[in-house]
């Protein structure tokens, strides 16, 4: 392999990555928005249920343990 066809070589290895570099992101994007519309057609053909509680599941117990510390006077 002479200089000439070495030079070539490399450049098409160099567009070549160059390539995959600027796709990559795009086809990364795709395969996201196709998984995440898969999983929105999942919950919408999911059955209904009522929704939690969320007044209950806000407060905290009452044998929650208190968060105050002692301050170091």
């Amino acid at each position: 392999m002479n200089t000439t066809q070495t030079e070539a070589l490399i450049a098409m290895v160099a567009v070549l990555g160059l390539f995959v570099l600027m796709v990559a992101p795009a086809v990364i994007g795709i395969l996201r928005d196709r998984r995440i519309d898969r999983q929105i057609r999942r919950a919408e053909a999911a059955p209904v249920t009522e929704p939690p509680d969320t007044r209950a599941a806000s407060r905290p117990e009452h044998r929650a343990a208190s968060h105050h510390h002692a301050r170091a006077a």
